[in-house]
């Protein structure tokens, strides 16, 4: 597994440390995502979580996607503070450092880029298609189909995501720009 990425861009009330191996003797509170064992035998991100309010540390046991190094691994803070964004080849998790056993798998396979937007309050969670945004309360909007294979993000400038998208029937790159707030099309891919 490549080096894992551990991007602190929002406030968080945990600590994280990425593990280069599952440890000989697990901690009293482990935790595998998705609960799905078979999954994890493909290999997996080992993150000992310590949440900084009133919780025991955990060991978050992540299964990896794939083993493309274009696929990200590593660990994001959240616009939720008390929420920890582990991603591992790709596979994406949302995790609630405070009740571990509470988790989000983001649905993209895999998810190819993740985005910190402070600013906005969003974590964009980018796959081949479309673009899924993550705020203080989760899911706060997904984009229509942006593509026919590979996002792009060229730029934000305030509340718009300009991007590019191939579209297979003209097969050229189409440009788009996103409302940040809403998710929805403001320009491109007609």
């Amino acid at each position: 597994m490549p080096n894992p990425k551990i991007d602190l861009s929002f406030p968080h009330r945990w600590e994280a440390e990425v593990l280069s191996a599952r440890p000989l003797i697990l901690p009293q509170r482990h935790f595998v995502y998705p609960r799905e064992v078979e999954e994890v035998e493909r290999g997996a991100l080992e993150v000992l979580v310590r949440p900084v309010i009133d919780a025991q540390p955990f060991l978050a046991t992540c299964a990896l996607g794939f083993r493309d190094p274009v696929a990200p691994t590593g660990v994001w803070s959240c616009p939720n503070a008390g929420e920890l964004c582990a991603v591992a080849g790709g596979y994406a998790y949302i995790i609630d450092t405070i009740l571990p056993e509470r988790f989000t798998m983001i649905p993209y396979r895999p998810v190819l880029e993740v985005r910190a937007l402070p600013e906005n309050g969003l974590l964009l969670l980018v796959g081949n298609r479309t673009i899924l945004a993550w705020g203080t309360q989760g899911q706060v909007w997904e984009s229509d189909k942006l593509s026919d294979e590979g996002v792009t993000i060229t730029r934000i400038e305030r509340s718009a995501l300009h991007g590019m998208g191939w579209q297979m029937t003209t097969d050229r790159e189409i440009q788009f720009e996103l409302n940040l707030r809403t998710g929805s099309l403001v320009a491109g891919l007609s």
